[in-house]
């Protein structure tokens, strides 16, 4: 089971938020049939939306993460609510898989080097919060580090992290964490940090070693008192309904809706994260019409 921690220092000067998301992305790599590359841009992404989601201060809060880089991968779209649940998907799911020299996967030459990081943060009431800004390496986790620095003027470290079978290319290990320096932090809280980050091995090396999330957060933060905030499973979690494609149906005009059906009789809607099809009849599609304009 996929956990998600939030911790604290006690002088409350850093707060570091991990996460162990491998079922989530395992979830999402059967779902989208995803290549190696696309697989791990996409699992980068959900551990990222799973992390910021739940540093919303609204229970409602949903954030949205879009990834437009000038790759073959296309965009990369990844959604958290506030408990860290997540869902996702690509544009080109299979798109290919190019490695650097040391063997790991070059997710940057997937998402492509010029683009765009859209943050979205809709707290469930209100004009939703928008955030945008350039990518500097597509490998997503140093835009992520770069969108708070420049756009909310934090300093946080961001690390991402998927570890794939080398011959089977299944997702094995998937996790991250955000560590970021709160007002009460000084000089010295900082060069201790600096220190400590510099010795920390890969997110997914840590995770194959056997460490829980709770291990890895009191590794980065060694020489520091942790207090946990809280500490919640997470999943891959998608919203969709019928219900809820009938009120996208309803946003089209009448001959629109009555148009949709093919030759079979129905019209069938697939949803992006989870790929649930809900298929409607001309008779169903007939009767929205009726109902909408009934009112």
């Amino acid at each position: 089971m996929d956990k998600i921690i939030r911790c604290i220092t006690d002088d409350g000067a850093i707060a570091v938020t991990a996460a162990e998301t491998s079922d989530i992305v395992f979830t999402a790599q059967k779902l989208h049939k995803t290549s190696p590359a696309a697989t791990a841009a996409l699992g980068r992404l959900l551990t990222a939306a799973s992390l910021m989601g739940t540093q919303l201060k609204s229970k409602e809060g949903i954030i949205t993460l879009r990834v437009n880089g000038d790759g073959p991968l296309g965009a990369v779209i990844a959604v958290g609510d506030s408990k860290g649940n997540c869902r996702g998907y690509c544009v080109n799911p299979g798109c290919p898989t190019t490695y650097y020299e040391n063997g790991k996967i070059n997710v940057a030459e997937a998402v492509g080097k010029n683009g765009i990081l859209n943050v979205m943060k809709d707290f469930g009431q209100g004009e939703p919060y928008l955030g945008q800004i350039e990518l500097v390496s597509g490998e997503i986790a140093e835009d992520i580090t770069n969108y708070y620095a420049r756009s909310e003027q934090l300093p946080t470290v961001c690390s991402l992290g998927v570890l794939l079978d080398k011959e089977s290319h299944e997702m094995m290990l998937s996790g991250g964490f955000l560590i970021q320096l709160l007002p009460m932090a000084d000089d010295a809280t900082i060069d201790k940090l600096e220190a400590n980050i510099r010795t920390l091995e890969p997110m997914t090396t840590m995770l194959a070693k056997g460490m829980s999330i709770l291990d890895i957060c009191k590794k980065a933060l060694e020489g520091f008192n942790l207090e946990v905030l809280d500490e919640n499973n997470i999943n891959y979690v998608c919203n969709c309904s019928r219900e809820r494609v009938e009120n996208s149906l309803s946003t089209l005009k009448d001959e629109e809706i009555l148009s949709l059906p093919d030759e079979r009789g129905f019209m069938e809607a697939s949803c992006q994260f989870c790929n649930k099809k809900y298929k409607f009849t001309k008779q169903e599609l007939e009767e929205l019409v009726k109902r909408r304009n009934s009112k």
